[in-house]
């Protein structure tokens, strides 16, 4: 008998995510039949505080699971029966499931973080890292830095209370010498110090355009990570190439997130490599 899988993710701006096809696909190479739909705020006039109803309306519609994205990460908690240990860390989720003890959280950013990072950039210098954004993506990421050995992580922020909160939590898991705060002004003096950047914010996405610094600050030395996959090379990854620095697209994140997600919700190990090749397919389409 087919297993049968409703899915889908919630956020703005939702609509290029290649997310529903990656699940989809590798569903459909197993065997499976999965429908994953798109829930974009913007389109249906909703706000993130209404995240809620809608985890409610898909558990009683008869959903298996939802991904859920910027800007509902962190606001999505209070509406979750069960919490993952490393989504409760993190103060963030981007995967929920549906069983019979209820809707609980988990997050994968961080694990797929880890995989992409160790894959695409290994033998990068981890002294010094800035990392670029605060909320629930940057708590993953910042997490996922600091267990791959980053030994001084800057959190840098529009919002400096938001930053001085991603550095309380993380300090409290790693330790409080190895994370600090600082504002946007500052990257010029920390560059100096700086081994690599990691960018988690939606600039750079096509609803976003431009580059969260001034690019000319960047030096061959210097390694450039970023998240946002849509487009895949963003202008600050198409900068740090042009300048030589190693560099680290968004796609594998994109992939590895969706690896971890779609076994939390089938049940079933995903295959990364397949996905990988499927994500190189649509992406050069």
């Amino acid at each position: 008998m087919t297993r049968r899988f409703l899915a889908g993710l919630i956020g703005s701006g939702v609509g290029p995510s290649l997310t529903p096809a990656l699940h989809m696909n590798e569903a459909d190479a197993q065997g499976m039949s999965y429908v994953y739909r798109t829930i974009d705020l913007g389109t249906v006039s909703l706000d993130p505080d209404d995240v809620g109803d809608l985890v409610r309306y898909a558990r009683a519609l008869g959903f298996d699971g939802l991904n859920i994205t910027h800007p509902c990460k962190q606001v999505v908690i209070e509406h979750l029966d069960l919490l993952d240990d490393r989504a409760r860390e993190l103060g963030a989720v981007n995967t929920v499931v549906f069983g019979e003890q209820g809707a609980i959280g988990y997050n994968t950013d961080w694990s797929g973080f880890t995989r992409a990072m160790t894959r695409g950039l290994p033998d990068v210098d981890l002294d010094r890292v800035v990392l670029l954004g605060a909320g629930g993506a940057g708590a993953s990421v910042g997490h996922a830095l600091l267990a791959l050995g980053v030994q001084e992580l800057v959190v840098v922020d529009l919002s400096r209370d938001r930053a001085d909160a991603l550095v309380h939590m993380l300090g409290e898991l790693f330790g409080v010498d190895r994370c600090s705060a600082s504002d946007v002004d500052a990257i010029a003096v920390l560059n100096e110090k700086v081994d690599g950047y990691v960018h988690c914010t939606p600039t750079g996405m096509a609803e976003h355009p431009g580059t969260p610094f001034d690019v000319a600050l960047l030096q061959r030395r210097q390694w450039v990570a970023d998240i946002v996959y849509r487009p895949l090379e963003t202008a600050l990854v198409a900068a740090a190439r042009e300048r030589g620095c190693p560099t680290l697209d968004g796609g594998g994140m994109a992939v590895y997130q969706a690896v971890d997600a779609f076994e939390l919700i089938t049940g079933t190990p995903a295959d990364d490599e397949r996905m990988l090749r499927d994500f190189a397919r649509l992406t050069a389409s």
